[in-house]
């Protein structure tokens, strides 16, 4: 099938090499796509941990309900949750963003200073990488959903505790069952270890579906686009990743 218009000027914007073939008759024409994504010399920097943060007591929750919570209850229950120590730090809950029918979800680590800022997961640098990552496979933003492991910023961008991502698993996979995906991609290694339960390297993780808890949705691995901001590198890889989940949602390119 043909790169439409937008699929090549997101491939472009990743630093995806594409090849292409001419009409027939003519001879193939490799086409090298150059890399369009820099370092932000004048990123914030992480901020430092807060001690109230750090210190502050759980507040313990019923969650026994949360699997029968439809989306509306299920993110207001989000928004005043207490059940961990993020929400000590937090300036806002992230809950989640786009289509809740999506065929396609993304989850990520936790929010960052501008999500935590806005509400929204993926707003920031890594997010506008991301929405290219989307536009290779044909879609928009809004065609699929994005989510997090962890719904509040841990200080200093550091990565959630366990007790943390604990906290947030319910909510995490009522979310799951509520879109019903065809398909998982989990953007990094602290997501993977989370939805996996394993503490095998990314690397391992890689290249072949897994399936998502006993609800039978396959997941891909990939790169972070945090991570591939630093190390570009990588971003073929990524779209390799990106191409096997194209194939588990019927959408072959």
């Amino acid at each position: 099938m043909p790169w439409t218009r937008r699929q090549l000027a997101a491939l472009q914007a990743m630093g995806i090499p594409v090849w292409q073939r001419r009409a027939q008759g003519e001879s193939p024409t490799d086409t090298a796509v150059q890399d369009a994504v820099v370092e932000d010399p004048h990123a914030e920097p992480a901020a430092p941990v807060s001690r109230a943060a750090s210190e502050a007591v759980p507040v313990p929750e019923q969650v026994d309900d949360v699997a029968t919570l439809d989306w509306e209850a299920l993110e207001a229950r989000v928004q005043s949750c207490r059940r961990c120590a993020l929400a000590e730090g937090r300036n806002r809950v992230v809950f989640g963003d786009g289509n809740r029918s999506a065929d396609w979800m993304f989850i990520g680590e936790g929010p960052g200073a501008e999500e935590d800022r806005q509400g929204l997961p993926f707003v920031g640098r890594a997010g506008k990488l991301l929405d290219r990552m989307i536009e290779a496979c044909g879609m928009q933003r809004g065609d699929v959903y994005i989510a997090n492991v962890v719904k509040c910023r841990p200080p200093g961008n550091r990565d959630p505790k366990p007790e943390e991502v604990a906290a947030c698993a319910p909510y995490l996979r009522r979310q799951i069952e509520l879109v019903s995906p065809r398909v998982i991609v989990v953007l990094g290694r602290v997501a993977a270890h989370a939805l996996l339960d394993t503490d095998s390297p990314l690397g391992r993780l890689r290249g072949a579906p897994h399936l998502y808890d006993d609800t039978g949705i396959p997941m891909i691995v990939t790169y972070h686009p945090a991570y591939l901001l630093r190390n570009p590198a990588d971003k073929r890889k990524a779209w390799e990743d990106l191409k096997l989940a194209m194939r588990l949602a019927g959408a072959t390119p």
